[in-house]
């Protein structure tokens, strides 16, 4: 999924950086609260991940700026302020969750596991569609008993596809959930991970069938 992560303080949005790359998210980093304001009103984010004190703009304003423009991309809050004021005025401005520094890794990428989650309506961290199941904590892929093996982007495919099937997807709309601005993939690219996924998937009782002109969806032969 793609989150944008608004944090300043440079060795920790490396170390949030290269944790949520590591299994399959697209992350878009900012330093400048201003800069991340302006990128929310024209970018659309599975999830923002947001540090209160910042250059240009603070998280405060940032999430007063979203919620205020009708946005419901869910957001976590980072902040080193654990006064309870903080954290209430950080919820009753729209946040989603509130995470203090420091913070283990794991909780964060279990905090993210949640709010994604959330936001699909699915109950657990399972994604289940025919006999294929996605597992979003161990990122592995089961087709009945047999394991798939994916590599992080086409996980990613997999998972939006699968969290609504049924839908059809465009391919300018899966560019925004698989690649970042410094990516520079353009919708060719998204054909070839369809390919591939198509291909890793063969045998299962679900499809990734192509609507000329305007996407890919993905389909259970049970419910077709």
């Amino acid at each position: 999924m793609r989150i944008l992560l608004v944090e300043d303080t440079r060795d920790v949005g490396e170390a949030i950086s290269r944790r949520l790359e590591k299994v399959g998210h697209t992350v878009d980093w900012q330093t400048d609260g201003q800069a991340a304001a302006d990128i929310l009103d024209f970018t659309d984010y599975d999830l923002v991940i947001l540090d209160v004190m910042l250059p240009g703009l603070d998280g405060f304003e940032i999430l007063r700026h979203l919620r205020t423009g009708r946005k419901t991309t869910p957001v976590l809050v980072l902040t080193a302020r654990s006064e309870i004021e903080d954290r209430v005025g950080a919820l009753d401005l729209g946040a989603d969750d509130y995470l203090v520094k420091p913070f283990d890794f794991r909780e964060l990428e279990a905090r993210v596991r949640v709010l994604l989650r959330r936001r699909a309506g699915d109950p657990t961290n399972l994604i289940e569609c025919g006999d294929l199941v996605l597992d979003r904590n161990s990122r592995s892929v089961r087709v009945g008993n047999r394991e798939v093996q994916l590599k992080r982007r086409e996980i990613t495919l997999l998972e939006v596809l699968a969290t609504r099937p049924g839908r059809v997807f465009g391919k300018d709309e899966l560019l925004d959930h698989l690649f970042g601005f410094e990516d520079g993939a353009n919708q060719n690219a998204i054909e070839l991970y369809i390919g591939r996924l198509r291909k890793k998937i063969e045998g299962s009782r679900v499809r990734i069938v192509t609507i000329r002109g305007l996407g890919y969806q993905l389909v259970a032969d049970d419910a077709a």
